[in-house]
Formats: structure tokens, C-alpha cells, sequence
């Protein structure tokens, strides 16, 4: 998809509350000695050596953001919501899954987009081996083949577990800290997908399509703007297809989500 995608987005944004931003702490970015001077666009002033977000800017792109989303899912576009820091896990896999969208959790694997058609491999791999071992397709294999199988199967699962039905490459990303996400940034500037991208004051705002300036260390803030946005895409996404939006996931694939989600918040070392 051709990053011209976000020209002449429809406005059907809400009107975001600038409380609520302000009681999400939105607005506190770094310690200045930490910032990127290519923010100094979003940035309102300086406290007690933190830089403050102008919230009036913040909520423009917010809601510029959202109309990306809601056309992105009113055509029937990928979304693919990316989010391995410890406190955003959750909140990305459960704001992805309501609303039909794709994630990434837990890490992004080097070479998804620049190397697809490898990860493309991968993908059916484990979806080769779910099956199988769901429906009795490797009763024959000895006890020591199953448990490699398994093994296989749970390291394929912290990669793609939320991207599994991806068919090519995604449409669009949107990025939680585009500065941890630098590689994946990265990758999506060098193959052409856009990306939609939550920054603090320490990123560079240049590498990406729609720059969200807003703390992106508090649990509150980033559950207000994932869910804004992600909400843009569902709302899209029922107008596409005249239809009421797509039911919430089962309750029994909630919980499996969850569980890998503690899972690897168990395996990652401590940030």
C-alpha cells in the first residue's frame, strides 16, 4: 500500500476529551536532557526539567490518527497493532482482538516485513503443527517427536500468535514507542508500509506517516490512545461492510491470549 493512503482522510473523529488526556498523563514526555529536538513541534513547554506536550496538538493527531484507522478498516485494509513493552502487552492485545485487528506482543522478529516471504513459511508452519496436534494427525510420533513439536509450536506462537491469519504484508502498522520499536520502524520506511506511530518526546517524528505525541510510558495513557484508535478501525470497518461490527473473540480464545501474554512476560528479562 502506497504511504499516499492518508491523503484525504474522512472526518468522523470524535471529539476527544482533553481531561481525560490530562488525567491519562498524556502530556509528560521525557527529562529534557532526553529529548529529540524534532519534537519540539508538539512540545508546549518545559517543567522542572520534563518536557509537556501541548494536548490541543496531541488530540489532533489523535483524531487524525483515527480517521486513518477508520478508513484503513472501512477498505478492508491490515492493521497490525505493535506493542512488546511490558506494560502495553495487554492493553495492545486486548484493544486488537475486540475490534479484529492483528498484534504483536511479545517481539518483533527481524525480517517480517523484508524477509515475508520466509515469515510467510513460518506461518504456515505453525499453523501445520496447531492443527496436528489438535486433530490427531501426529498420533503416531513418538513422545520425544510431540514434545519437539510443541516446543517448535510455543517458540512460533511468541512471534506470530496474533498475525497468524496474515496472508501478505500488512497495510498499515501503528507502533506503541516508535523509539523501542526502531526496527520495526525501520523495516516498515524501507518496504513502504505506513505506519501510524505513538511518540514520545525522545523519537524522531520523521519516520513516521502520523506522529501521536503523547507519554508513552503510563499504563492510562497508552489505554486511552490504543483504544482510540484501535476503535477508529472497528468503526470503519462496520461501515465498510454495512453490517454491525465483527463479534468480540471467543471467550476461551481470550483466555488462551492471555495466558501466552503472561507467559512471555515471564520469559522476557526485566526492562
Amino acid at each position: 500500500m502506497n504511504k499516499s493512503f492518508f491523503v484525504d482522510l474522512p472526518d468522523v473523529a470524535p471529539d476527544f476529551s482533553l481531561e481525560e488526556m490530562l488525567e491519562a498523563g498524556c502530556h509528560f514526555g521525557h527529562q529534557k536532557v532526553k529529548w529529540n529536538p524534532k519534537m519540539s513541534e508538539w512540545i508546549h513547554m518545559e517543567k522542572d526539567g520534563v518536557h509537556i506536550f501541548d494536548l490541543i496538538k496531541t488530540k489532533q493527531q489523535l483524531q487524525k490518527a483515527y480517521n486513518a484507522a477508520y478508513k484503513l478498516g472501512q477498505e478492508g485494509k491490515t492493521l497490525v497493532v505493535v506493542g512488546t513493552k511490558r506494560q502495553a502487552r495487554e492493553i495492545v492485545v486486548k484493544s486488537a482482538q475486540e475490534v479484529g485487528a492483528l498484534y504483536i506482543f511479545s517481539r518483533w522478529l527481524g525480517g517480517l516485513l523484508t524477509n515475508w516471504e520466509q515469515v510467510k513459511l513460518s506461518l504456515k508452519r505453525m499453523i501445520k503443527i496447531e492443527t496436528g496436534l489438535a486433530d490427531g494427525s501426529f498420533k503416531n510420533y513418538t513422545k520425544y517427536e510431540k514434545v519437539q513439536l510443541e516446543k517448535e509450536l510455543a517458540r512460533l506462537r511468541r512471534f506470530f500468535l496474533g498475525i497468524q491469519s496474515l496472508k501478505q504484508q500488512p497495510d498499515c502498522l501503528f507502533v506503541v514507542d516508535t523509539v523501542r520499536e526502531r526496527i520495526a520502524v525501520r523495516e516498515a520506511n524501507n518496504t513502504g508500509v505506513p505506519v501510524i506511530g505513538i511518540c514520545d518526546s525522545n523519537a524522531n517524528p520523521d519516520e513516521v506517516d502520523i506522529c501521536i505525541p503523547v507519554n508513552d510510558d503510563a499504563q492510562k495513557s497508552l489505554e486511552l490512545i490504543v483504544t482510540a484508535v484501535t476503535s477508529g478501525y472497528a468503526a470503519g470497518k462496520a461501515a465498510g461492510t454495512k453490517k454491525k461490527p465483527a463479534a468480540k473473540p471467543k471467550a476461551e480464545e481470550v483466555v488462551v491470549a492471555a495466558k501466552e501474554v503472561k507467559k512471555v512476560t515471564k520469559s522476557v528479562k526485566k526492562e
